[in-house]
Formats: structure tokens, sequence, C-alpha cells
């Protein structure tokens, strides 16, 4: 689940550790953004939408979106499981504090400044110097896939990152499908590559121990897909295309071109996706 295209990473991943598994996506396009929201209007948000994606039966479901896990998850998790594991998204600062060196967290504003920030900065920060970064802009960007826009906003962010930085968490999910571009906005001249910490990979890995299944890479993807865009059933959105990891997940089995959409009674806004086995 996500507001818009921040899920495209995790499934993405999950589509290359499962290339056979069945992924429904859903998102938010007539609610985003997310973030200006208030927790309690997030977490509704989440709560309708992932009833509607209970619906499909699914073996898990991840919630691909920051903003919805810090405010949504413990809602969540008490009305689906156990019958519906249920696996968050949290900004991997503790293998990014594992290493040498200050370390930037590039996420959304609200994110930035948040107590759950904070706290995960105190709890796994180990006394390294951390510097939050506020992405104006960055999140509407990649949604709408606006080069020139998203340019601006990694240029504008790359500005306000302490230039020693080495290692550079992305706190957003939408961040992972624009990561090399970050990475040459800060890389240095002569300074050792710097490392980027995303969650997708992190997050479809305890989706499939969560269901007790295992990685099955192939060659080619043989699940289907499914999307749902603030509860229509729809093809994959044709801006997914603009990623690297849309495009992977347009080669799945579907009924539905891109950017095709079906007429459908409105279903309660939010985001959700789901992994079925």
């Amino acid at each position: 689940m996500d507001s818009g295209t921040g899920l495209l990473a995790a499934a993405a991943a999950m589509r290359r550790l499962r290339p056979d598994a069945d992924l429904v996506l859903s998102s938010d396009p007539d609610g985003m953004p997310w973030g200006p929201r208030t927790p309690d209007d997030v977490t509704a948000h989440a709560l309708a939408v992932a009833r509607a994606a209970a619906a499909h039966r699914p073996d898990a479901l991840i919630v691909a979106c920051n903003t919805a896990s810090v405010h949504a998850l413990p809602a969540l998790r008490a009305e689906l499981e156990p019958q519906i594991p249920v696996i968050g998204t949290v900004p991997a600062i503790k293998p990014a504090a594992a290493g040498d060196g200050p370390v930037a967290i590039w996420a959304t504003p609200a994110t930035t400044g948040s107590p759950y920030q904070r706290n995960l900065i105190e709890q796994f920060g180990r006394g390294l110097e951390i510097t939050g970064v506020p992405c104006q802009g960055l999140a509407h960007a990649v949604q709408v896939a606006d080069e020139a826009a998203i340019d601006d906003a990694i240029a504008a962010a790359a500005h306000l990152t302490p230039r020693d930085v080495r290692t550079v968490v992305l706190g957003c999910t939408h961040y992972e499908l624009v990561a090399e571009r970050i990475r040459a906005a800060l890389q240095q001249p002569g300074a050792p590559a710097l490392v980027l910490h995303g969650s997708a990979e992190a997050v479809a890995a305890q989706a499939l121990r969560r269901i007790g299944a295992e990685p099955a890479p192939a060659a080619a993807p043989t699940g289907a897909l499914s999307v749902i865009l603030s509860g229509r059933p729809a093809g994959l959105p044709a801006v997914a295309l603009a990623y690297a990891e849309g495009r992977l997940l347009a080669r799945s089995r579907t009924d539905l071109a891109p950017g095709a959409v079906l007429p459908a009674a409105p279903a309660p806004d939010g985001a959700a996706a789901t992994a079925r086995r």
C-alpha cells in the first residue's frame, strides 16, 4: 500500500524474489498526498482500504508507505492479524548507523520533524552525526514523473545535505525510484562511493518470512498483476513506466494494459498492496 507510485519499489522487489507471486497493488490517487493529513485521517484511509484488500484473501498485506506505517500500523495489525500478516516499512536507520561516518536521512518535511524519526535516531543512532534532510516536493515530483521537478527537488535536498555524508537513508518509498539520481547529486569527486539505504528489499523479504515462503527467482515473471486506483480496477498507471520498477511489473500477466481504467463503484479511498502465493 501507498498513496501512490511509492509502492512500486516494494512490489518490484517482491516480483524479483518471487516471480510467481500474484500481486495486487492499490494506491490512492484521489486521496493523496497523505503526508499533510492528520494521523487519524491517515489511519482511517489505511483501514478502509485494508478492509477492501482483505477481500482478495491475501497471504500478506505490505504497507509500502512510511507515512502509513508511522500512523496506521498498530490499527491495521489489530484488525487483520493473525489471519493476514501486516508488514510495515521503517526507514533503514539501523543498518545505516552500523557503518562509520555521518548519515543523512532524506524524508518528507513532516517525517523529518516527527517524534517517530527522532525516536529511531535515538534508538539506533549509536551517537553518530545524523542529519535529517527535508525533501520538499520530491515525493510529488516522483509521483507524476516530472523530470525537471525531480531534478530541482533533488538539487535542493542535496544542498541541505552535509558534504561529508557517506551514507543516506531514503526515508520515503517514492525516493527509491530515483535512487541513482540522488546518488549522482550527492557523490563527491574522489570520495568513497556513497551508500544508499532503502527499505523495499528488506520489506519484501520480511513478507516472505512471515508467510513461511522462500525466495524463488526465475528468468521471467509468471505471477499475475492486479491494480486498484482509489477503489477502481485499473491497469498499471502509465506514469509507472517512467521507472525501471514499473517496467518490470508491466511484464506481469494482466487483463489490462498500462494506463487502462475500468469504471466501477467507488470504494473507500486509501491504498493497499497485497502479495498472494
